[in-house]
């Protein structure tokens, strides 16, 4: 396996002019364009077509991952504004803890405007459930940990963002947060609260889409990864070692690693949030079978593991590790965090076809669709992309990739 430490990012430029970047979404969902790579060959038709052309019977493997209200904002008696933006819970740990907590929870945040804020508390009053409530927040020690207070014990965290938080849309659309994003910047069957920014490859989905792969017999699995900010830290070193890549939070049931179990270890994989959960997996079963009795901390998958390792191991034996260490530990889901950067000289081991939007220029997730399709591929993508009028990001057109 070829080591991508030494890839340069300056490789995987290409010209991605402002009009092309979608700010909005189409008013119909699975209207946009879907670009088919099938084994070197590219074409086009429209997302609600996707269906007919995965095989009958087979797996698909979505992100459920729901993007929370993780922007708040408070002005000091100077008048200064102060934003805080949640990225990860710290106490409570676990999302779903969090947002069940009364009176008070502390997250790891960036605060915007931070030299205009550098001791005391911060308060506003905000309407919750038709209750005024206050909202308080401060510093707790570390400089990223940011404590929040408010002053009524009926009301949990999740109804404090939902009530003054606002939703963290990519920077890149250069615009604010408007009411229709509430509803657009979510895929149709989020459910897990925790992310700040959505798997946008989701974001086409309708329910007659979802409806058509029931008809075909293709077999819908759900897994979770918060989407952290990281995911559009930019990639400024020269090279790809000196890029740290985030570390995201991934929840996979019981039910999705039998699933791959069922479909010999092959799925097609909804964005690259599931592609780098499902991938990861093979990288745990490896751990577990080095370590049966691994607890799930130790389980987490670093950003250079892939790329270190001396044996291989079938990925049907990989994934019964993981199923065996559930049943062991009477537990129906697995809750571990992955670092993995997937670039070329990575092997896939589970995602056989990848639903994608169009990436940035000089993106780690440019790196992964590289290495997906192999070679200098994705530049025949791009360039076929970019010469039949498809809309670029979060918000733009989506792509089916069979390498």
């Amino acid at each position: 396996m070829l080591n991508p430490k030494n890839i340069k990012i300056a490789d995987y430029a290409y010209e991605l002019p402002d009009e092309r970047i979608a700010k909005y979404p189409l008013a119909e969902r699975d209207a946009s364009k879907l670009l088919i790579y099938d084994h070197g060959t590219i074409s086009h038709r429209h997302f609600r077509d996707l269906p007919e052309l995965l095989p009958e019977g087979s797996l698909m493997v979505m992100n459920n991952t729901r993007v929370i209200q993780a922007r708040l904002h408070f002005r000091k008696e100077t008048g200064a504004l102060i934003e805080v933006f949640c990225l990860e819970p710290a106490e409570p740990h676990d999302y779903v803890l969090m947002f069940q907590q009364t009176q008070g929870c502390t997250w790891h945040c960036l605060v915007g405007n931070a030299k205009k804020w550098k001791v005391g508390t911060l308060q506003r009053k905000i309407t919750v459930e038709g209750k005024e409530v206050v909202l308080t927040v401060e510093k707790a020690g570390e400089p990223d940990l940011i404590r929040f207070s408010w002053s009524d014990a009926e009301i949990t965290w999740a109804q404090v963002l939902d009530a003054c938080g606002e939703l963290p849309i990519p920077p890149y659309l250069n615009r604010k947060t408007e009411e229709s994003d509430l509803k657009t910047y979510q895929t149709v069957y989020s459910k897990v609260k925790g992310s700040v920014a959505a798997p946008t490859a989701g974001l086409h989905f309708t329910p007659a889409v979802l409806e058509a792969i029931d008809r075909r017999g293709i077999e819908r699995a759900e897994l979770t990864l918060h989407v952290g900010a990281g995911t559009f830290k930019p990639v400024k070193s020269e090279r790809i070692e000196g890029h740290e890549m985030h570390s995201e939070w991934i929840y996979v049931p019981k039910k999705v690693v039998e699933a791959l179990l069922r479909h010999n270890g092959e799925c097609t994989a909804v964005g690259t949030t599931s592609v780098r959960t499902l991938e990861s997996l093979y990288y745990i079963g490896k751990k577990l079978l080095a370590n049966p009795d691994a607890g799930e901390d130790e389980l987490k998958v670093g950003q250079w593991e892939p790329y270190e390792e001396e044996s291989r191991e079938e990925v049907v034996t990989s994934l019964k590790a993981i199923l065996d260490w559930m049943e062991r530990n009477h537990t129906d889901a697995l809750h571990t965090a992955t670092q993995i950067i997937i670039a070329p000289g990575y092997q896939y081991h589970i995602v056989k076809r990848m639903v994608t939007n169009f990436h940035q220029p000089q993106s780690t997730l440019l790196l992964l669709v590289s290495a997906f399709v192999g070679g200098e591929h994705w530049k025949d993508i791009y360039h076929y992309a970019l010469g039949h009028d498809f809309r670029f990001l979060s918000y733009g057109d989506s792509s089916l990739l069979i390498p």
